[in-house]
């Protein structure tokens, strides 16, 4: 064998081996991450879970406040998980820029100036009672807007002031969520 054939060789045995390596180390990564897929951290607290959402961006998600939507993602996380409604204490403070999602459809054709609107929140936050969620509305937000108790959604519960209630929560252990 010539010594350009013996490089030939050595250079196709090295390209070989290397091929190899890397064939094992993307094997090894791809059963690592399989093997990660199928770890699972499940929680630890499975009653008197409390948590807390301090809503004032006028964020939406799937034609929603996107809070909300959230809230209802969390209702069903904890269901999957065999987590019973009643161990959830969860409650949802709108302040500021969406305060408006908490109002009748009076009060919200006219806040957004549309006669023929309808609040695409109404049924979810129905929903979101109807499953224990307290919903909350701030009272100062109210009074800015020049809103009575009247033009708010059936269930929804006044709060002196978004803030304090929030902190108030917080201080009684509940975990804070903000949107």
């Amino acid at each position: 064998m010539t010594n350009n054939q013996h490089s030939k060789t050595i250079g196709l045995c090295l390209m070989f081996a290397v091929a190899m390596f890397s064939a094992e180390a993307v094997n090894a990564e791809q059963n690592t991450i399989a093997n990660a897929k199928t770890t699972i951290i499940n929680i630890k607290k499975r009653d008197n879970i409390r948590v807390v959402y301090d809503v004032s961006r006028n964020d939406l998600e799937a034609g929603i406040g996107k809070a909300l939507y959230y809230v209802r993602g969390l209702l069903e996380a904890y269901k999957d998980m065999g987590i019973e409604q009643k161990a959830l204490h969860i409650s949802v403070v709108a302040h500021g820029a969406t305060a408006y999602w908490m109002l009748k459809s009076e009060a919200y054709q006219k806040y957004i100036d549309d006669v023929f609107a309808f609040n695409p929140n109404e049924k979810i936050i129905e929903e979101l009672i109807d499953r224990g969620v307290n919903v909350e509305i701030c009272y100062v937000t109210m009074k800015r807007h020049g809103w009575t108790p009247e033009d708010i959604l059936p269930g929804v519960k006044l709060v002196h002031d978004g803030y304090t209630r929030i902190i108030d929560l917080q201080q009684q252990g509940y975990a804070y969520m903000s949107f």
